[in-house]
């Protein structure tokens, strides 16, 4: 059996703390191939590609078995906040 999503779920949590993970098989089940979505205090003041980095190597113990790996997102707490919309000039009637 492949690496499961409650592996790379666990190997997340360990090493970058989410408050908000996403983990979806996209292999079909075999556990070869994963998108993420991750939110992490530690990814403050990181740039996209080191933030990457970072989940590439809490992943590192199991890339010999995973297929490919999408990081969709990885996020700040504070650009995962939902953003206000701009308040659209209406005209008066």
């Amino acid at each position: 059996m492949g690496v499961t999503k409650e592996d790379v779920e666990a190997a997340i949590t360990s090493a970058l703390s989410p408050s908000h993970l996403v983990v979806t098989d996209t292999s079909g089940g075999c556990g070869a191939s994963y998108e993420i979505e991750v939110v992490s205090e530690k990814f403050e003041g990181k740039r996209l590609l080191e933030r990457h980095r970072m989940v590439n190597a809490a992943l590192a113990p199991h890339m010999a078995e995973i297929h490919a790996v999408s990081i969709k997102k990885a996020l700040t707490p504070a650009q995962a906040q939902p953003q206000p919309e701009p308040a659209a000039d209406k005209p008066q009637a």
